[in-house]
C-alpha cells in the first residue's frame, strides 16, 4: 500500500543535502599550514597536488589533506612518514583502507578510475593498504585560509575531540558548507555533518560502530548528488530507518529546480521523492568572513511518496 507525505523542512538547518560528493575520498597527510586550495598551497609539492588534482577529475575520487589537530606551525622538513586512506562510500561496497608512505608520488601510481568505481586493489597494491581496523575517522573542516569559520569553529572541536580520546580525529581541507560551521565528514560512511559539537560527534561515531546512522544535524550521504542527499535523509526522518547501507538512490530524472528522486531500501521498498532547489531567506552572511549578505541555495523536499511493489520497477 502507498502512502504520500508533503514534507517541508527549514533548510537553514544542516540537514540541507548540501554534502560534499564524492564517491571515493582519498586523504593525504599533509601537517603544517593550508592555504585555499589545499593541494597546490601547501607544504606538498605542488606540481604533485596539480597532478593528483588532474588524475582524479571526473573519476567520482575527491583527495583532501589531513592533520592531526593542534598547533600548525611550519616544521621545516616534510614528515618522514605519511597517513593515508581511501573509502568508498556506495551503499553495498563501504569500506576505509589505511596505508602510510615515506613517498606521497606514490599517489600517482593509482587508478583513481578503479577507486572511484569502488576498487580498493590499486591502493593495496601500490600502497601496501589494507582494511581498517581502527575507529572511524571523524574529519574536521579546519581550512581557516578557504574560510575563517572553519578555523575559528573547526580547530577547537578537532581539538576536544582528540583531547577527549577519539582516535579517528583529524582536521581536514574544505569539506563544503561552512555557513553550517563545525561541519564533518565521517568515514566510512561519508555521512557530514553541520554545526557540531563535541558530544553529538561522538554519538555519531558510537552509532556508526553499531552499523547505524545519526539523522540529527546530518547534511547527507557524500556518495549522492545534492537532490539525492536531501531524498535520502527524508526518508529516513519519515521511517526512522536509522540502518547503514540499506538506502541507495536508483534514480533521479529533471534538473534544477526540481528533481523526482527514487530511494530504494535493501527489503524492496521504494520511495519517490520530489526535491526543489530554492534559495535561502531573508539574506543572511554566507560567512562568519564576510557581512556581505547572500541566499545560499537549498535542498526543498516538498513530497514523499512510498511507491507499491510493482511501481517500483518501471
Amino acid at each position: 500500500m502507498s502512502t504520500c507525505a508533503t514534507v517541508s523542512r527549514n533548510l537553514d538547518e544542516p540537514i540541507s543535502g548540501t554534502a560534499a560528493t564524492a564517491r571515493t575520498w582519498l586523504l593525504l597527510e599533509q601537517p603544517g599550514p593550508w592555504g585555499a586550495d589545499a593541494l597546490t598551497s601547501s607544504h606538498l609539492d605542488p606540481a604533485l597536488g596539480r597532478a593528483l588534482e588532474a588524475a582524479a577529475k571526473d573519476t567520482g575520487v575527491r583527495i583532501a589533506l589531513i592533520r592531526r589537530p593542534g598547533r600548525h606551525a611550519d616544521p621545516g622538513m616534510p614528515p618522514p612518514v605519511r597517513h593515508v586512506y581511501a573509502a568508498h562510500t556506495t551503499p553495498g561496497n563501504i569500506w576505509l583502507h589505511s596505508a602510510t608512505t615515506t613517498d606521497p608520488g606514490r599517489l600517482l601510481d593509482l587508478d583513481m578510475a578503479a577507486l572511484g568505481r569502488g576498487e580498493h586493489h590499486t591502493f593495496d597494491s601500490a600502497l601496501w593498504g589494507r582494511p581498517h581496523t581502527g575507529d572511524p575517522l571523524a574529519l574536521v573542516c579546519t581550512n581557516g585560509k578557504r574560510d575563517r569559520c572553519c578555523a575559528l569553529l573547526g580547530r577547537p572541536l578537532a581539538a576536544e575531540l582528540a583531547a577527549s580520546g577519539v582516535q579517528g580525529a583529524w582536521e581536514v581541507t574544505h569539506l563544503g558548507g561552512h555557513r553550517f560551521s563545525p561541519t564533518l565528514l565521517v568515514l566510512p560512511h561519508g555521512y557530514a555533518y553541520g554545526r557540531a559539537e563535541a558530544h553529538t560527534v561522538k554519538e555519531v561515531l558510537h552509532g556508526v560502530q553499531e552499523g547505524r546512522i545519526v539523522v540529527e544535524g546530518c547534511r547527507g550521504s557524500s556518495a549522492w548528488e545534492r537532490p539525492g542527499q536531501a531524498a535520502e535523509l527524508a526518508v529516513r526522518a519519515a521511517t526512522g530507518e536509522d540502518a547503514a547501507e540499506v538506502l541507495s538512490i536508483v534514480r533521479t530524472t529533471g534538473g534544477a529546480p526540481r528533481w523526482e528522486v527514487t530511494v530504494a531500501h535493501t527489503d524492496g521498498r521504494h520511495w519517490q521523492v520530489v526535491v526543489a532547489q530554492g534559495a535561502a531567506q531573508p539574506p543572511r552572511p554566507e560567512s562568519c568572513g564576510t557581512s556581505v549578505l547572500g541566499s545560499p541555495a537549498r535542498m526543498d523536499v516538498v513530497a514523499l511518496h512510498e511507491l507499491a511493489g510493482s511501481a517500483a520497477a518501471g
